[in-house]
């Protein structure tokens, strides 16, 4: 459980790394642009998931199951900021797929 906690807070200090960058209200509102908003709202309740599993329910497998959908949640939010990168992803996800 300290894996999870402590990769979670790793992922909270990426984040807020960026206000260093963009400043924190140029980034709270390029976080909840409607392109971003599905990507950035599961992010944030993955993160959250995540401590709760390990604090509160004190459940191990389900704070690992958590991180691993952090980091795609985490992933997918990223690459929201680089122009038809979601699009490329998609359709290599659907061309690996078929």
């Amino acid at each position: 459980m300290l894996f999870a906690v402590f990769y979670t807070l790793g992922n909270i200090a990426s984040i807020g790394s960026t206000l260093f960058l963009m400043g924190p209200m140029k980034q709270l509102k390029r976080m909840f642009e409607p392109t971003r908003l599905i990507a950035t709202i599961v992010m944030l309740l993955c993160l959250i998931l995540t401590l709760c599993s390990a604090f509160w329910w004190r459940k191990e497998g389900l704070a690992l199951l958590f991180c691993i959908l952090q980091f795609f949640a985490l992933a997918w939010y990223s690459i929201s900021f680089i122009p038809f990168a979601r699009d490329a992803v998609k359709k290599c996800v659907s061309v690996c797929l078929t």
